[in-house]
């Protein structure tokens, strides 16, 4: 277990590094140092969640769950009130903050919302989980009215995200897969008919679709990623050297950040951040299959599922794998609520993992962490 907590560790501490240099690099030729100076503001309270989330008993969350769920949905609620919710790009997923001309997504406080609440119900039903009621309709309605909030800001990227996680999850609960297929399959028929009756992300569709097509026009964002990406080689052009963030590659301090770091920093980079989120995601199944109860198995493993699907649809929809979705790469990318919910659910997984079973040496057997009394929450 301590292996596993200090990969975990080393790993998001190698990633804030990098991302630190990297955004600086990154945004000098338009915004100077203020990216740098607000990334490193929600980093500081980012690290402060974590540490206070590491040093609680995760188990307190069973008691907090529904409360946190209710603020959740009040806020996803709220910000899609005119005048109330920031609306840029067409969606409205943001509040403006009073310092700093700073923003805040709730989404990304009810992604970990969303994973505790069904780490508990999955801990609290866990023995009716395999029938239709229990595992699919009344978890599929509180999913579904979360889910459905963010749905039509609209996020549809964090929409499937978060239905994946989930998803997961709820097979790690002992819903049976079969069951989950109906609701799945009419969730991407959904999803398929709200994209073609979008003209912006149906578009998007067709230029991944069709990239060499549209390279001039809707497709730009991912040429450009790739071009960024082919020019750095294998040790890059040196930091501070992309010519993509010179106004070729939109959002290259958010969402398309790893084209300029395979640019300045080359493949051995690149594939060094792929090796990080790997491990990371290594470290926290091997915290949630040691986890002491099956809230925190749950909870352990929605949190690694969500870091490890987050950066995977980034790393694939900057290297044109999967068409463009919109999400930061964990602990790289610009923006702080995400950087601040990140980083406080790492607090969580070293939580579950400080109270993880131990093994006694001559049986073999699993026991209780000493000095820690056994999960009497309900």
């Amino acid at each position: 277990m301590k292996l596993a907590t200090t990969t975990l560790l080393f790993c998001v501490a190698g990633l804030l590094a990098l991302g630190t240099v990297m955004l600086y690099s990154a945004s000098m030729a338009d915004k100077g140092t203020h990216y740098l100076t607000m990334q490193l503001l929600w980093c500081g309270l980012g690290l402060i969640g974590c540490l206070l989330m590491a040093s609680l008993d995760y188990r307190w969350l069973k008691k907090l769950a529904w409360p946190l769920f209710a603020l959740a949905i009040f806020l996803l609620a709220l910000v899609l009130v005119p005048h109330v919710g920031l609306k840029l790009n067409g969606a409205r997923r943001w509040f403006r903050l009073p310092f700093g001309n700073a923003r805040f997504q709730p989404s990304e406080v009810g992604k970990i919302v969303l994973i505790i609440v069904v780490a508990w119900y999955g801990d609290r039903y866990q023995r009716k989980m395999g029938t239709w009621t229990k595992g699919i309709f009344i978890p599929g309605a509180f999913i579904g009215l979360l889910l459905g909030l963010i749905f039509i800001e609209p996020d549809r990227g964090t929409t499937i995200l978060m239905g994946g996680v989930v998803g997961a999850m709820l097979l790690l609960a002992g819903v049976r897969w079969r069951c989950l297929v109906p609701p799945v399959i009419a969730g991407a028929a959904f999803l398929a008919v709200s994209i073609l009756r979008d003209p912006m992300r149906s578009k998007r569709i067709f230029a991944w679709l069709n990239v060499e097509q549209h390279k001039m026009d809707v497709g730009l964002q991912a040429n450009e990623a790739m071009l960024a990406l082919g020019s750095g080689g294998w040790t890059g052009l040196g930091l501070g050297n992309s010519r993509q963030k010179l106004g070729f590659l939109p959002f290259h301090n958010t969402d398309f950040i790893l084209p300029i770091i395979g640019e300045e920093l080359g493949l051995i980079a690149t594939l060094l951040v792929v090796v990080a989120f790997l491990l990371i995601v290594v470290s926290g199944f091997y915290i949630a299959q040691h986890s002491s109860d099956t809230f925190g198995l749950l909870l352990a493993s929605g949190i690694t599922l969500l870091i490890g699907l987050q950066a995977l649809f980034n790393i694939g929809v900057v290297t044109s794998v999967l068409p463009n979705k919109g999400l930061p790469l964990p602990f790289i990318s610009y923006g702080g609520s995400n950087l601040l919910m990140m980083l406080t659910s790492v607090g969580l997984l070293i939580s579950v993992a400080r109270r993880a079973r131990v093994t006694a040496p001559a049986t073999g057997a699993a026991m209780e962490p000493e000095g820690l009394p056994s999960p009497q929450f309900s």
